[in-house]
């Protein structure tokens, strides 16, 4: 299955919806306070006019957190420490963006044929719900690994030893299915034909080309612009006002804006909670050697576990010392440090097999599993069974091993009679399973020899703040924030009271807080704060006190709103005038720094040593392809340039550059056209969702339909 690794990746488009997303809170009361607040409103979302309606919403919230269900039961360590905060707003992109290609694909008439549908269900299926269905089947006992396999056994039960009412509810779930994929496969279709319009032509392939084979022997020196001196280049507010005319599209935003400060409190624990943890771990192995431990110190944190793994399987270094060697009943303190602790008392150590490999018929029938089993027994091999007995009824599975342990302890894949039954009987055939419908049988084919099993009670502890730890943090933040009750005193004098004040700009689309700007890893329970900051707050409000509920990370947030704004960032925000300040002043340095140079402009090496810098030979320039240019104009105009002697003085936006083109050549690389087509793609790198949306502006409302305060 594929994973949620992907799972920021954005795109709408993807036609296999899987496992990428889950709302990060339960509809239920949110969705009556947000009709509360909004009378009979219940439009989440809209793209132009086309709505979003809560119920699809509803609809989405559980069809992603199935998948992520599934997802976290095949892989629970990898989707663990998942954050469901920013799968509320993936779920809406998802949604806006269906809405986008549907209509794109209702106007284009595009439908779906009968064989496309039972290529895409039975053979590649692209409905991730298929691959879901077939394990409920495997985990009901229904031995079936393929779509057409599962096709067979649901809508023909009786064939496959089961009733129409055992299948009754797979049949409803396959047919929903089935409409689903016919508009997975209109989509699809649609997305070729949209991918299709971006095509590079033999212009374009070529030009590519050239500047890959193209190469130049440069001789460059580089003299960056550092710390300007802001006296020797002054620059005005005429200047900057005349730029950010310019060059306003670079400030553009997507969606109204608030720039705020924002600061969490990351509470850890004190000494007096360590020192706590280490009386709990004296008074716990106590417990242990006279009984076990009681519901009371459970309540304290303790994890109490009981385990029987391997011993090739402890990972813990100390534990597996411990538990290999130690004598039954005895107990040990295996960790302490400020963190916690881990105290182990030993149970017993055992050899048991820990697979067997298993010959499986299925038989259907109420008579016919008896004269199967006969046959069996008077040794008619189980490969040769499909040949007398040609009915569909039997089903043969030869040499499956079944895990009776894993890494994480025994699997109890066969009940221990059914067990038992198979290993006593002496390599024969055994009925491990009857009924009316059918019977299971089996025999041991081979099995792996006996391991070492540890049996030991693990107890874990992870020292947390305490509530008077926390209580004191709260106290300390509230007296802040009562002094610092305006968004400039928040913002000044965070750092004179210890605390760090992050920038953020925040959207109705962000999902919560990120820990720093533009990552995609977020403060936990930080989408309340983001809420409060998009319906509550104004310029110049200080929130109140917000925490995470973490009970081994527990935090206290707030924030503060700066400014906020709708299409543009204004000339006067901070970033944005300092960005024009630093490129008019690089812009005259560079102008000041290519005049003093040029009388040295005899040679690079003359130039280089006016500048202070050692020169430099880049052998094989490429246009594009450079790490000794970060400037893409001067890029541009090496590549540009003939060969020749002459010393070319240019300014970057990063300093600048002297450099000499010795000789150019053409390197001997075959071209390929297909490889063309696919880096013009790549650059393009074209913007579908776009091609779609058009002109129709995008409104989310999600956080008007969340409950907060």
């Amino acid at each position: 299955m594929a994973t949620l690794e992907k799972i920021r990746s954005k795109s709408v488009f993807l036609i296999i919806v899987i496992g990428v997303a889950l709302l990060a809170f339960i509809v239920g009361d949110a969705l009556t306070n947000g009709s509360k607040l909004f009378g009979n409103q219940t439009t989440v979302a809209k793209v132009g006019s086309q709505k979003i309606d809560i119920t699809e919403y509803q609809r989405k919230h559980q069809e992603l957190t199935s998948q992520l269900e599934e997802a976290r039961k095949q892989n629970p360590q990898q989707y663990a420490n998942f954050d469901t905060q920013i799968l509320a707003e993936m779920a809406i992109e998802q949604l806006v963006g269906e809405k986008l290609l549907d209509n794109a694909v209702d106007k284009a008439g595009i439908r779906s044929t009968g064989n496309q549908l039972r290529f895409y269900m039975l053979e590649n299926p692209i409905n991730e719900k298929v691959n879901i269905l077939i394990r409920q089947l495997m985990a009901n006992g229904v031995q079936v690994s393929t779509p057409a396999q599962a096709y067979e056994v649901i809508f023909n039960p009786k064939r496959n030893g089961m009733s129409d009412a055992d299948m009754a509810p797979y049949q409803r779930q396959w047919l929903a299915m089935e409409e689903e994929t016919k508009q997975l496969i209109r989509r699809q279709t649609y997305q070729k034909l949209l991918y299709g319009t971006v095509k590079a032509n033999e212009l374009d392939k070529k030009a590519l080309y050239a500047d890959y084979v193209g190469t130049s022997d440069v001789d460059m020196a580089f003299k960056p612009f550092g710390q300007l001196d802001e006296k020797k280049y002054p620059v005005s507010a005429a200047e900057i006002n005349g730029l950010y005319k310019q060059e306003r599209y670079r400030f553009k935003v997507a969606e109204p804006t608030k720039e705020v400060s924002f600061i969490a409190v990351n509470i850890a624990p004190s000494s007096a909670d360590i020192n706590n943890a280490k009386a709990l771990a004296a008074k716990t192995v106590t417990a242990m050697r006279d009984s076990a431990v009681g519901k009371e110190m459970r309540r304290e944190g303790l994890v109490v576990e009981r385990r029987q793994l391997r011993a090739s399987d402890i990972n813990d270094q100390a534990i597996k010392n411990y538990v290999t060697t130690a004598p039954a009943d005895s107990v040990s303190l295996v960790a302490e440090t400020t963190q916690g602790f881990t105290i182990v008392k030993m149970g017993k150590r055992r050899t048991e097999l820990d697979s067997i490999m298993l010959n499986i018929v299925s038989v259907a029938g109420k008579t016919l599993p008896a004269k199967v089993l006969a046959s069996l027994r008077n040794g008619l091999p189980a490969d040769s069974i499909k040949r007398v007995y040609t009915t569909d009824s039997v089903v043969v599975q030869p040499k499956q091993w079944i895990q009776l342990f894993t890494t994480d302890g025994p699997t109890n894949a066969i009940a221990k009679e059914q067990l038992d039954t198979l290993l006593n009987a002496g390599g024969k055939f055994v009925e491990l399973f009857s009924s009316d419908e059918g019977a299971l049988i089996a025999q041991v084919a081979d099995k792996r020899a006996p391991v070492e099993i540890c049996e030991y009670e693990e107890v874990n502890y992870e020292v947390k703040p305490s509530a008077k730890t926390i209580s004191d943090e709260r106290a300390k933040f509230e007296k802040f924030l009562a002094a610092n009750n305006t968004a400039a005193k928040f913002r000044a004098n965070a750092a004179k009271s210890g605390y760090t004040a992050q920038e953020f700009a925040l959207t109705q689309s962000t999902p919560a807080v990120p820990r720093m700007q533009g990552m995609s890893l977020y403060f936990p329970d930080s989408r309340q704060v983001v809420r409060w900051v998009m319906i509550d707050g104004k310029p110049g409000d200080v929130s109140h006190i917000y925490e995470s509920k973490d009970a081994k990370y527990p935090a206290l947030y707030a924030v503060a709103v700066d400014a906020e704004y709708e299409d543009f960032i204004p000339v006067d925000n901070k970033k944005v005038k300092d960005a024009l300040t630093q490129e008019i002043r690089a812009s005259k340095a560079g102008d000041a720094m290519v005049k003093q140079y040029q009388p040295k402009a005899s040679s690079v090496a003359s130039v280089a040593a006016a500048m202070g810098v050692q020169p430099r030979n880049v052998a094989g320039f490429r246009f594009g392809r450079n790490m000794e240019v970060n400037d893409p104009a001067v890029m541009g105009k090496i590549a540009g340039t003939a060969p020749g002697s002459k010393v070319i003085l240019v300014k970057g936006t990063d300093g600048v550059y002297a450099y000499v083109v010795k000789s150019g050549k053409k390197e001997n690389f075959p071209y390929n056209a297909d490889s063309y087509e696919q880096q013009y793609y790549q650059l393009v790198n074209p913007d579908l969702q776009g091609m779609l949306r058009g002109d129709k502006k995008i409104k989310n409302n999600i956080y008007k339909f969340e409950a907060g305060d």
